[in-house]
């Protein structure tokens, strides 16, 4: 049997296809309508103090700053559902976007190293970041808004796939 009749490797499309492609946590939407929230505090708040004491026509920069709010927030529902990662046998590849999509290959053998970080508000919602660690920093990547335990047995396993690919087995 030649190497042209061997069954190809998954085919990886920006669509996704039929690979069985992970979401990641959907708690990761509360996580950035939080910060959204807080991020806006002080302006809406400038705006409302200046509307009362100086004129009302800073209602409408009130206004404005709410519908850029609400499509900020759609957006952000639309990204993070748009997020997902699969392994595969040579790579971990991470699919993102909606609107302008992209899609980072990752070969376990360029991994050096692979990081899960988790602040005070995802670790609240219990979620993290596994960011991969290339020579080329244009091929690290990062998936946030795993699960604690699914970021933590990820990395394992991409450390070790990774040695593995590094040593040639």
């Amino acid at each position: 049997m030649s190497d042209l009749d061997a069954d190809p490797a998954p085919r990886v499309t920006l669509r996704g296809g039929d690979l069985g492609w992970r979401s990641v946590s959907p708690a990761l939407v509360k996580v950035r309508l939080i910060t959204l929230a807080v991020s806006l505090v002080v302006p809406l708040v400038a705006t409302i103090v200046l509307a009362v004491l100086v004129t009302p026509w800073v209602w409408l920069g009130t206004l404005a700053l709410m519908v850029a709010a609400a499509i900020i927030a759609w957006v952000i529902v639309r990204q993070v559902s748009a997020i997902s990662w699969i392994e595969l046998e040579e790579e971990l590849v991470i699919r993102k976007g909606r609107l302008i999509r992209s899609l980072v290959s990752v070969p376990y053998g360029r991994l050096q190293f692979v990081d899960v970080q988790s602040g005070p508000l995802m670790r609240a919602f219990g979620l993290s970041t596994l960011q991969l660690h290339t020579a080329n920093p244009a091929t690290s990547a990062t998936i946030s808004g795993l699960e604690v335990p699914i970021a933590e047995d990820l990395r394992a396993r991409l450390s070790a796939r990774g040695e593995t690919q590094r040593a040639g087995l």
